[in-house]
């Protein structure tokens, strides 16, 4: 397959996944920003955005890229955040960004630095709380990363936000992804590529492997010959999420491994590492917000990727209404049975960290199903019952009732001796 380029010189084309993909982006830029200014006392935020691959800034048709967006919702979220804490009768919070905007192609840093000039200058005259510094680079990306580091050294900047947006998949070496993700206190990837060239790879390199992984779906390495052949069936792309997953999750504590949703065929991928579960809450409950623009198939409570074709249906995950309630349901049993596998309680907290990685499921479904199911309680600190399902806490706690509805979920010690 050969990795398209795109031509700034004449405008580039907005594709439908792009078009998908930004809107995510757009929508989680915003809400990062409000969640990480909510503390009444903070006074200043800091933040450095890395664009690896950005662009000209604006498509043909003048539809906004990555750089833009980055910069519009920057003055959109403290405009908001302000709005806020002047309700509250505190003091505005200012914010210092730090842009890195890097692109192989001159054409297309010449244009983003014409697109983004009007939009730097009026946040100049109308928002004061806000401070951007814009740094260009034009190089390739793995030769451009050296100086992002010093940039980023240099400002001592701990939040930091990499958006990598390459086409294809060769741009980016995973040994990079990892040292990102090891080199800052707080710092989330969104990471693009094309499916098809993940698997070429992975054909060349470990073709056992590969062939082990899309044997359960009845995908043969011979049907890859093909690169469009079964890219619209969703058992394809449950077999393509597994790879990714595979490939990328040693790379942060969370990945999230959905695929931009696409009726011509699941194409192109969309990660979002972190290494908060906080972040990847955020991210799961944000795809719901903008239901079908990803999309996973498989299981929707605990364990997404355990699902196997040989044993059960699967289904296609498009973050919605109906996937909530599928998610819930299975969420009911699925919450005890984890929670028996290391004892009779666990802290919520650690519950959160045990799961995020493995579940596209809304934060709103996780605690509906923990106070639905009727084997759990959920304790504060004190040691209280909750009972609504929105006050549920990181301090509380998740215990399995002395009283079971569903023993033969439980194997343990306990269970036996109830059953005997």
């Amino acid at each position: 397959m050969v990795e398209k380029r795109y031509e700034w010189r004449d405008g580039a084309v907005l594709e439908d996944h792009s078009r998908r993909k930004h809107q995510i982006l757009r929508n989680y830029f915003f809400d990062y920003i409000t969640v990480r200014c909510q503390i009444p006392q903070m006074e200043r935020f800091r933040l450095a955005v890395v664009d690896g691959f950005a662009g000209g800034g604006r498509y043909v048709c003048g539809t906004a890229g990555s750089p833009v967006i980055f910069v519009e919702e920057l003055k959109n979220a403290i405009t908001a955040v302000n709005a806020h804490r002047v309700g509250q009768g505190l003091k505005p919070i200012e914010i210092e960004c730090l842009l890195v905007l890097n692109d192989s192609c001159s054409d297309a840093t010449e244009q983003l630095r014409a697109n983004l000039a009007p939009l730097l200058g009026d946040i100049v005259d109308t928002t004061p709380q806000l401070h951007v510094k814009v740094e260009y680079l034009t190089e390739k990306f793995e030769a451009a990363y050296p100086k992002m580091k010093l940039l980023l050294a240099s400002g001592r900047y701990r939040n930091v936000l990499f958006n990598l947006d390459q086409c294809g998949h060769s741009k980016v070496e995973r040994h990079t992804i990892m040292d990102i993700m090891g080199s800052y206190a707080s710092v989330e990837i969104f990471y693009t590529f094309a499916i098809q060239t993940l698997l070429t790879f992975l054909r060349g390199t470990d073709p056992q492997r590969l062939a082990r992984q899309l044997r359960p779906f009845d995908i043969s390495i011979d049907d890859l010959q093909d690169q469009t052949k079964g890219m619209t069936k969703p058992a394809w792309m449950g077999a393509a999420e597994r790879l990714v997953f595979d490939s990328f999750n040693r790379c942060a504590k969370f990945v999230s491994p959905f695929s931009i949703n696409n009726p011509d065929g699941w194409r192109y991928w969309l990660i979002h590492f972190a290494n908060s579960h906080r972040a990847r809450q955020v991210y799961n409950n944000l795809l719901h917000a903008n239901s079908s623009q990803q999309a996973h198939f498989g299981r929707s409570g605990l364990n997404m990727l355990s699902y196997d074709p040989a044993d059960e249906g699967g289904s296609l995950y498009l973050f919605d209404m109906s996937g909530r309630r599928n998610a819930h349901d299975k969420l009911v049993t699925d919450i005890p049975r984890l929670i028996s596998e290391s004892g009779d309680v666990i802290e919520v907290s650690e519950f959160y960290e045990g799961i995020y990685n493995t579940t596209p499921a809304h934060s709103e479904d996780i605690h509906k199903a923990m106070i639905d199911c009727p084997d759990l309680e959920i304790l504060t600190p004190s040691g209280g019952e909750r009972r609504k399902f929105n006050t549920i806490a990181v301090g509380d706690v998740i215990k399995l009732k002395t009283q079971r509805s569903f023993f033969p979920m439980f194997l343990g010690p306990t269970a036996k001796k109830d059953t005997d």
